[in-house]
Order: structure tokens, then sequence, then C-alpha cells
């Protein structure tokens, strides 16, 4: 009894190993596809990001160059080709990225990932419209707008295979790809762009970017599987160092343009151009009250669905227009 009791116990410690060698690892399996090719493709494009590309307004806006008929059909222009760039590189990605997407409980929704379009397909339309849009660009507006939009794809596509787990880089090409929109429609139309506005802009999209980067980070501090692989490799405190340095460069950026000598035209009733410094700085603080509490996502999100912040950017805007239009 004392000789076959052990003997009986390692034959059963043994089954469940024998067992899951026989049993065939699992494979990760798509969702069943949903609806078309063609919403699909949409849903790939994400139709929710088209809202950056507003900032293709950003320098007519800034130069008082933006309401003639001529600027509005270019900049409508710039603006669907950007946004034929911006598709061309998520429908990669997602291709690139299909396999892993799967085992993502969020991201195997993903039209690709989930099999509604095949990942042939998805390269396919990408390349087409990352061939087409440079293309057009250099037919019917520039050849400096279409170098500008080929930098933009060129740069973004080594973002997905590399740039992003390369730490600060990824911040940079980020934060570049929004004052590639900022400028691309001073160079469509023309516009010389100012020192004022490249330091204010770029500073101001790596406030907004590393904002993000630290509320990712915060939310996800001590739980496993972070949406970005990089996260782990960043500290709070230094991602809070960022978005604080940026969001300071920048409001001193704009604060040295309101204040530049000449600026306050003679016809002018109030001085609208120092006054707009207010509300710029208003919003900066704002916008730093969802960063520091780790809230801050897409930029574009937290503008629209905080009140406050949106009635302060609507008296920048105010502000600000009234200083361009008297300057």
């Amino acid at each position: 009894m004392t000789e076959t009791a052990p003997m009986a116990t390692s034959a059963r410690t043994r089954e469940p190993a024998l067992l899951e060698q026989r049993t065939p690892p699992r494979r990760t399996t798509p969702p069943a596809p949903r609806g078309t090719l063609l919403g699909g493709l949409l849903r790939t494009a994400r139709p929710k990001q088209w809202v950056k590309n507003v900032l293709v307004v950003a320098a007519p806006a800034a130069a008082g160059q933006l309401f003639s008929r001529h600027a509005l059909t270019q900049l409508a222009l710039v603006f669907a080709l950007f946004t034929a760039c911006a598709a061309a590189v998520y429908l990669v990605n997602d291709a690139r990225d299909a396999e892993a997407d799967r085992a993502h409980p969020t991201k195997r929704r993903r039209p690709v990932a989930a099999g509604q379009v095949p990942v042939p397909v998805a390269y396919a339309v990408g390349g087409a419209l990352g061939v087409l849009a440079p293309a057009t660009a250099a037919w019917l507006v520039s050849p400096a707008v279409a170098a500008l939009l080929t930098a933009y794809l060129a740069m973004q596509l080594a973002y997905c295979v590399s740039l992003k787990h390369v730490l600060v880089v990824d911040l940079v090409v980020v934060t570049t790809g929004f004052l590639m929109r900022a400028v691309v429609g001073g160079l469509a139309l023309g516009i010389p762009l100012s020192r004022w506005f490249l330091i204010t802009t770029g500073f101001g999209a790596l406030f907004m970017v590393s904002a993000k980067r630290y509320s990712e980070a915060v939310q996800m501090a001590g739980k496993a599987g972070a949406t970005r692989a990089l996260l782990t490799e960043y500290t709070t405190g230094y991602l809070r160092f960022v978005w604080q340095l940026a969001a300071g460069v920048a409001v001193l950026g704009y604060c040295l343009w309101a204040l530049e000598e000449g600026g306050v035209p003679h016809a002018s009733v109030l001085p609208w151009r120092q006054l707009s410094m207010v509300a710029f700085v208003l919003a900066v603080l704002r916008y730093a009250v969802f960063a520091d509490r780790g809230t801050a996502g897409e930029p574009e999100d937290v503008v629209l669905h905080d009140r406050a912040l949106a009635l302060i950017a609507l008296a920048w805007i105010a502000m600000y227009g009234l200083a361009v239009a008297n300057w």
C-alpha cells in the first residue's frame, strides 16, 4: 500500500499534462463581421478623428485670409486630401495589426480585425489613397502641399512600424502631425507663417498629446495590458513635466505675439489682441484640469464634452477674430 499510493498519485498528476499536450492550441478567431465592405472601410478611416483636420484653417485664420471664395475652396480640398492621407495610414495600420487586434478585447471589433474588411483590401485601399492624395495635391493645389502630404504619410507609416516604440520620438511624431495640419493651410494659400504661430501651435499640440499620454499612464497604473506598450517605459512624473513645460511655452509664445509692438490698431475700440490672452490662458488652465485628473483623452472629446471649455474657446475665437480683422 505504501508503495502503490505515490505511483497512483503521480499517474493522476500526469494525466492533465498528457491531455494538454494532445489538445491543439486555440487560435484567435475574429468576431463575426457586421455590415458592408464600404461601411467597414469608412469605419476604419476613423470619421471621428476628421475633426482634427479642421486645423488646416489655422494659418489662413491667423492671417485674416479665410473668407474669400478661393481660400474656402482650397481649404476644403486640402481638408479632404489630409483626411484621405490619414485614412490611408489607419487602413495600413489596421491591416498590419489585424492579428494582434483580434486578441484585444476592444480592438477585435475593428472592421479589419473582425473580417469585415479583408487585409489585402485594406492594404490596397490604403495604398491607393496614399498615392492619389499627394498626386491630387500636386495637380490642384501646389507642389509644396504635395510634399508635405508625402512627408506626413512617410512619418506616420514609420510611426506605425517602429517609431511608436521609441521614447520621446513617439510624442514628437504625433505632435508634428498636428503641426503639419496647421501649416498646410498656409502653404496652400501661400501665406507666410509667423514664428509665433509655429511656436504656439507646436507647443500647444505637444501639450495636448503629452496630456493624453499622461492620462493613459495614470489610468493604466498598476494594471496589466496597457493600450500602448510604451506607456510602461514612461513615468507619470516625466509626462507631467512634458505637458506642463509645453503649456508654459505655448502660453508664453501667444502672449509675446499679443504684446508685440504695433499689435493694437488705432481703429480698434478695444485691444482685442491683448484681451484674447485672457481667453487663451483660461483655455489652457481649464484643459490642464483634465490633464491633472488623468482624464484628458482625445483633444476633440475634451473640448466638445466640457461646456465651460467650449464657451472659453468660442470667446477666444471671437476676440482673436476681432484682433485679426483690425490688425
